[in-house]
């Protein structure tokens, strides 16, 4: 029905503005959803976007592995851009031509390949140009010698660009470094500690600093070499630690591997050079192997000894005569006399008065300090290779206990020694040793073994060592430097092999206000002219400190001073004549 009349145009006009307000209410929404979407889209701009370029840039500008340096910021192993040679017998048949793999005869191509490379084996190569299999020919190419490549003309000779990772400084450090395998990923050192780091593209573009100090590393390889080959030894191997903190200022192993180039002979050796004793390069001495380490043991057994209160007047004299213990003589290497006080013992080193030391104290205390110095777990480090210690399982027996007193009985790493020096002398705290660079006021608190007086003594008695006793040629004039020689044979099939020593020297300086400790031991040394015809720690290991010290000593802020040395007025007369 039709409304007609002034009320059916009232009604169309309501109408009218009804569907004209429905209209405008559209409108503004429509104006109001495309000014949301506008301001998402500027907020998307200003944020996600940029934020996503910035990061493609850094993964594009950035390594694709990231830099480790030295504590100082010295480079030790980057990654960088490099060309390598791959031999691609496919070359040929991908282009089009489905002939033989190379235009020339092998053997020719071998000899031009030789002239770019004089180190590569031309018969080898002859023989894998020959056999059609593909893969690399060499892994680091030179943008010159890449052009040189080229100009041989052969399709199969491909140059892919890659990324290399190089260390600056050679061999140096290996241990601590380790390398990359052709798979991308760190091994051995802390190129494999770091791996996951060192790959991150949101952690890359910051250099890792290690701990170590690239001076102090390169004196230490060289004094240790030195040594080394003066003696004819099979191996060495040295720590500089920080006595404070923990933190490794160098550590060494020796021989050495160069991880710019490791063969497969660095990280293997065959079953009959295992059977002979004899281990790869890139195995680390420091931290893997374990050794009875011999007379630097007999510090720490006094220490105890003074620490527990067992000793509490070092004028008190100990029997100098062999006697038996549950069947086993203790003897020492020359007869010493009939008595000896605890001081007297340290500088002429006798296994006799050590065991009636140890016998006082007790087998069981002295197994508890050896645990709260760590020798019973492997040593705390970062990297991967830790050795375990060989430790005598349940009570000790008194055999036990005195063996392991003078160094005989437990076997640890080099890193386990240096660790308890460092606590016997630098207050009595033990820490935890460590290869990365700490801030200031990031040294762990570490555990209380020994009373600050207990270690104030010993550094006396320490450095009453290198000035009077078996210690003197680890002296070096004006850095105060304190130490024990440690000479053992090495254990083998039915016995100790008399003819094999591992011979170390545990030192630390300046002895008035110690702030690092040393390990320097020789495996297998040699009676030379070097070492006056004698192979004992005082011969090769204690002159490789002498020499040391004045080199790394400024470096490392210890200046030498002929005028200051610790107070040795109440202890001179307990030692007599020397």
């Amino acid at each position: 029905m039709t409304i007609s009349g002034p009320a059916g145009r009232f009604d169309h006009r309501r109408r009218a503005l009804l569907v004209a307000r429905l209209r405008l209410l559209l409108i503004v929404l429509a104006f109001v959803l495309l000014a949301g979407a506008a301001m998402t889209r500027i907020a998307w701009i200003g944020t996600v976007e940029p934020a996503r370029e910035r990061a493609s840039m850094a993964d594009r500008l950035l390594p694709p592995r990231g830099e480790i340096t030295d504590r100082n910021g010295v480079p030790l192993a980057r990654a960088f851009p490099a060309y390598a040679l791959w031999y691609n017998p496919a070359a040929m048949a991908e282009g089009g031509d489905g002939g033989p793999p190379l235009v020339r005869p092998a053997a020719e191509i071998a000899a031009e390949l030789r002239d770019i490379f004089p180190d590569i084996d031309t018969y080898e190569v002859t023989q894998r140009l020959e056999s059609g299999r593909p893969g690399y020919l060499r892994r680091r190419v030179l943008p010159e010698d890449a052009n040189r490549v080229i100009g041989i003309g052969e399709l199969a000779l491909e140059l892919p660009r890659e990324t290399d990772r190089h260390y600056p400084q050679g061999s140096l450090a290996a241990h601590v470094l380790g390398y990359v395998a052709a798979d991308g990923h760190g091994r051995v050192g802390m190129e494999q500690v770091l791996d996951e780091q060192l790959l991150d593209p949101n952690a890359r573009g910051e250099p890792v600093a290690l701990s170590i100090d690239m001076r102090v590393q390169g004196a230490l390889e060289d004094e240790l070499r030195s040594g080394m080959l003066a003696v004819n030894a099979v191996g060495a191997a040295g720590i500089v630690l920080d006595v404070d903190t923990g933190e490794i200022m160098a550590m060494a192993s020796l021989p050495e591997f160069d991880p710019n180039d490791v063969q497969t002979s660095d990280v293997r050796v065959t079953q009959e050079q295992h059977d002979r004793g004899i281990t790869a390069p890139a195995f680390n001495r420091v931290t893997n192997q374990v050794y009875e380490l011999g007379s630097t043991f007999k510090p720490l057994a006094v220490a105890a000894a003074i620490d527990s209160g067992s000793i509490t007047n070092l004028a008190r004299r100990y029997s100098a005569t062999p006697y038996e213990v549950q069947g086993h003589m203790v003897r020492d290497s020359h007869a010493m006399g009939d008595s000896l006080n605890a001081p007297e013992m340290l500088i002429h080193s006798s296994n006799v008065v050590t065991g009636h030391i140890v016998d006082e104290l007790g087998a069981e205390t002295l197994r508890d300090y050896m645990i709260e110095l760590g020798m019973n777990e492997r040593p705390y480090i970062e990297l991967p290779a830790r050795g375990h210690p060989i430790w005598p399982s349940g009570d000790w027996s008194r055999i036990r206990a005195i063996t392991v007193g003078y160094g005989h009985g437990v076997s640890v790493t080099p890193l386990h020694l240096a660790s308890a020096y460092a606590a016997m002398v630098n207050g009595g705290i033990w820490r935890p040793a460590t290869l990365r660079r700490l801030e200031a006021g990031e040294a762990p608190r570490g555990r209380r073994v020994f009373r600050a007086s207990t270690s104030a003594r010993m550094n006396q008695l320490l450095r009453m060592i290198a000035v009077y006793g078996t210690g003197r040629n680890a002296d070096a004039p004006g850095f105060r430097v304190g130490g024990k020689t440690g000479s053992a044979e090495k254990p083998g099939v039915g016995g100790y092999r008399r003819t094999t020593l591992v011979s170390t020297f545990a030192a630390a300086f300046p002895m008035d206000n110690p702030r690092y400790v040393i390990i320097t031991m020789l495996d297998e040394p040699q009676g030379t002219v070097a070492s006056s015809y004698q192979r004992t720690a005082a011969w090769n290991a204690a002159p490789i400190v002498r020499r040391l010290v004045p080199r790394i000593g400024p470096q490392l802020g210890v200046l030498p001073d002929a005028d200051r040395d610790i107070d040795l007025t109440d202890l001179r007369p307990l030692v007599g004549d020397h």
